[in-house]
């Protein structure tokens, strides 16, 4: 119980980059460009989709877990 925030700050820290990939984010601006030229509107938004259902996943595991570990110093 005394590393449990360990736990939630791992599952959040995995979510973020999920995120971070699904947005492409972590791409040259030239191979970005390139992605957002041939991809339908439907694959962005199925994207776009992911990469928010990831934050919101990420978010509240990062918050317990600084939450989590500031009550157990």
């Amino acid at each position: 119980m005394e590393k449990v925030f360990l736990v939630s700050g791992t599952v959040g820290c995995i979510f973020i980059v999920i995120s971070m990939i699904f947005l492409g984010s972590m791409v040259s601006g030239d191979r970005m460009r390139a992605n957002i030229a041939t991809e339908t509107t439907e694959h962005r938004d199925e994207r776009n989709k992911i990469t928010l259902n990831s934050l919101y996943i990420a978010l509240p595991n990062i918050i317990v877990a600084v939450l989590l570990y500031y009550l157990s110093k």
